[in-house]
């Protein structure tokens, strides 16, 4: 995506004086490993991209806030956000009771890295519950947890997906992430996850979903994150290039309509360009 890399430790550190000079104060870190496989055991490893990573800024920045996105898209050689199986007739389809436990582990050693929130991002059943009871019996019970709550199957993630290399080998993720013509359901996940223990709840994507985002701060006590996808990130980068729209004010009136809509916190790929007009 223009403007974004994959950065290695000693350039990232870089990227994050950026940005906390710019005054933002918090970064969500993904990984590529690597290597990669079936179980993603990258993703959980001690020695793992994100773990040093978090160690790296931790020390640098002490008071950067930490979050740790944790899928294994990234770190699975099949592409799906967690261990797969084969079901009755032969296909291939997540295990979601086997994907509770490498959670577990993933947690635990983000948390330990340094992570201030861990973000369980592929919509598996009970992994707020899972992380949870994971990092407070291990007494790191200050370690939040920002859930995907209504993630959906969206085709605005395509920059980011070639960009983590962690597009799917086989099928696709509908089986798990939510049908962009379904808001109930997005609120029942919502719902579900707040009762499991979540401190935040996100709403992704953010600017085809705003309905989405303005139900949900109706309803849910807790912050709304919205997540400000790469697709409606690249399609603004694509028509400034063209010269068909103004860059900068662009951004700013999808962030302002984000914010609207009833979003506490925005991740967006556009934070290092706005960010001075913001203060």
């Amino acid at each position: 995506m223009p403007g974004h890399f994959q950065f290695s430790i000693d350039e990232l550190l870089k990227q994050i004086g950026k940005a906390a000079k710019a005054g933002i104060r918090a970064v969500i870190l993904f990984g590529i490993p690597s290597k990669k496989d079936p179980a993603g055991s990258e993703a959980y490893s001690p020695d793992g991209i994100v773990q040093i990573a978090m160690k790296a800024i931790r020390e640098g920045f002490p008071d950067l806030i930490l979050i740790s996105d944790l899928c294994f898209c990234e770190y699975t050689d099949h592409g799906h956000c967690g261990a797969v199986k084969k079901d009755g007739k032969g296909s291939w389809e997540v295990d979601n009771d086997a994907t509770l436990e490498l959670i577990r582990k993933t947690a635990l050693a983000q948390s330990v890295a340094g992570a201030d929130f861990v973000a369980p991002s592929g919509m598996t059943d009970g992994a707020v519950r899972v992380i949870r009871e994971e990092l407070d019996k291990a007494g790191h019970t200050k370690t939040g947890i920002l859930a995907y709550s209504a993630k959906y199957a969206s085709a605005f993630y395509g920059p980011f997906r070639e960009a983590a290399q962690s597009a799917p080998q086989f099928g696709d993720r509908k089986g798990y992430q939510l049908d962009p013509a379904n808001v109930r359901e997005a609120l029942r996940e919502i719902q579900s996850d707040v009762e499991e223990g979540a401190d935040m709840v996100m709403v992704k994507p953010a600017l085809s979903y705003l309905d989405v985002i303005a139900k949900a701060k109706e309803e849910v006590r807790l912050p709304i994150v919205a997540y400000n996808v790469s697709g409606e990130y690249a399609m603004v980068k694509a028509a400034a290039k063209m010269g068909w729209l103004d860059e900068e004010k662009a951004a700013l009136e999808i962030l302002q309509s984000i914010k609207r809509a009833g979003a506490d916190l925005i991740i967006t790929y556009h934070a290092l360009e706005v960010a001075p007009f913001l203060k």
